[in-house]
This record gives C-alpha cells, structure tokens and sequence, in this order.
C-alpha cells in the first residue's frame, strides 16, 4: 500500500500512468465505447465512472502544458444534445491542473485516436459521449 494514491487506481493503472511519458495518451472510455477492439493496453475499472476516475488520475498526473487542449472528448453527432458530463470534466480538469482548454474530435477521428493511445481505460460511464483522451504533461 502507498499513501496519497487515490483508492480507485488499481496497481496495474497506477504502472501505467508511470510509464506513460510525455505527450503520451491514454483514453477513458464510457460503457458503449469500443476498448478492447481499439486497446494497445486495455485496464478494466468495471463498475467505475469517468468523472471519478478522471479526478484520481489527474491528482496523480498532469495533462500537458505545451499544447493547447489536452484533453480531448468525442463530438456529439449531428442533432445531439451537449452531454452535461462535460462540464463536470471541465470542473475536474480545472480543479486539478488549473484553467485547461478541452477539445473535441469528431468521432471517428477520436477513434483513430484512441488506438494510437498508450492504454484505454473501459469503465461502466452510462453517460452518453462521456470519452475523453488525455496527454500527460511533465513533472516540474
């Protein structure tokens, strides 16, 4: 057991995020996204949501300084509702790395993304659109 590492990040993410280096990317993905079909490395947190698990990694990794979004969500299809999970992402990503732009790719374009990711991360997130890639940034 270590102290300061949030209860919801299992061994095997926590081996992860320190891997992961700079400009790496790593996904967390609702419950309808398609992880398994699109992991390099897949970490399951079944019976996890996305908001909770974005809080505890960003506690622990900083999303990079040096581009403008880094962290990136999946655009809504034509006709679709703004999903109101993304504001308490912004909330989480505010609190934790200060006043940070989010980004949008359009969905097959995030999809693309997402096998170029370090690692996915498939939780059970009900909310629909509530994917979100991020970029680690450095430790300073």
């Amino acid at each position: 057991m270590l102290k300061g590492i949030p209860n919801i990040i299992s061994p095997e993410l926590l081996k992860i995020l320190d891997e992961m280096g700079h400009g790496d990317t790593i996904v967390i993905g609702d419950g309808n996204f398609p992880a398994a079909s699109n992991a390099q490395r897949l970490i399951r947190c079944d019976g996890h949501n996305v908001p909770e698990l974005l809080d505890a990694i960003l506690k622990l990794m900083p999303l990079d300084s040096y581009v403008e979004t880094p962290a990136m969500l999946m655009a809504t299809g034509a006709g679709d509702p703004t999903p109101t999970i993304w504001a308490e992402y912004q909330d989480i990503i505010n609190k934790n790395n200060g006043e940070t732009k989010m980004g949008q790719f359009e969905r097959f374009e995030f999809y693309d993304e997402a096998k170029k990711a370090y690692a996915i991360i498939a939780t059970s997130e009900s909310a629909l659109y509530a994917n979100i890639i991020l970029k680690k940034g450095v430790i300073k």
